[in-house]
């Protein structure tokens, strides 16, 4: 069975380092572009969607910079996943995932990343701060819509079942 890709199609958004910067419902500030007022379906709702059944492949086949968008999204759920523990209130995961999504932003040219084969290299440092300050503000949203997603319902602790995934890892790798 194939790993699932990503169904959102962008042909006219830029793409730096392999990453389309495309829209995402947001009210962080940042330079992603702007979403439409009526757009519910986006690359952040797409990968908490697909991360869950993603995260069994251990192979993914990119078929675009959309999957290469979802990839790092993956892992950076699984990151946070991984801070997170099961008596975590949902106050002190919103501190510690918005802490998590600030500092050390690394982009896909960074010889940290662990998928950096699979990532084209940025043009020119300006690109690379660009993405950074993309990535950061995209990181920001992601962080805001899991605390929500993991503690669905008002919950004080987070869902077992998300928290089954923290020893998953998507391809067997984990962004650190």
């Amino acid at each position: 069975m194939p790993a699932y890709h990503s169904a959102l199609a962008h042909p006219d958004a830029r793409v730096i380092n392999g990453l389309p910067l495309v829209p995402f419902v947001t009210k962080i500030r940042g330079p992603a572009p702007y979403a439409a007022p009526d757009l519910t379906y986006d690359a952040i709702t797409e990968a908490l969607e697909l991360f869950r059944p993603n995260s069994f492949f251990k192979n993914f086949e990119i078929k675009g910079p959309n999957d290469r968008l979802l990839i790092y999204i993956i892992l950076f759920i699984s990151q946070c996943l991984n801070k997170l523990r099961a008596n975590t209130s949902q106050s002190e995961a919103t501190k510690t995932l918005h802490s998590l999504a600030v500092t050390n932003v690394v982009i896909p040219a960074d010889p940290s990343f662990p998928l950096q084969s699979m990532y084209p290299q940025v043009v020119d440092r300006m690109e690379a701060d660009q993405l950074r300050q993309y990535l950061q503000q995209l990181r920001q949203e992601i962080a805001q819509r899991l605390v929500v997603t993991v503690y669905e319902g008002g919950s004080q602790f987070p869902s077992k079942w998300w928290l089954c995934f923290q020893k998953r890892h998507f391809m067997g790798k984990s962004m650190k």
